[in-house]
């Protein structure tokens, strides 16, 4: 646990850019400098229509994200985690 008297907190959870990867990066108009891979498969994806990215449904009904980069840009982590209610709601257990 952090000393409460250290101010000083980084949020270096937050951002992650796998430059090494044999995909990177993965969206062809991306900004590669700023490009965060902590999200690299979406959470929002789940939620469909309601995710709020730039998608598409390819005619065989699957949903393509290739013209999204909402969970590839580092301003956007909060904007997910909000969204984790949303996306446990589908996970839960119906009984």
């Amino acid at each position: 646990m952090k000393n409460t008297a250290d101010s000083k907190q980084t949020q270096h959870y937050k951002f992650f850019c796998h430059r090494d990867c044999e995909y990177f990066p993965c969206h062809p108009e991306a900004d590669a400098e700023h490009f965060n891979c902590l999200f690299c498969y979406c959470p929002l994806y789940a939620l469909g229509e309601r995710c709020g990215g730039n998608f598409r449904y390819l005619e065989n009904g699957i949903k393509d994200c290739t013209g999204c980069l909402v969970p590839h840009i580092p301003e956007n982590y909060e904007l997910i985690i909000r969204r984790f209610s949303e996306i446990a709601e589908l996970a839960k257990r119906r009984i």
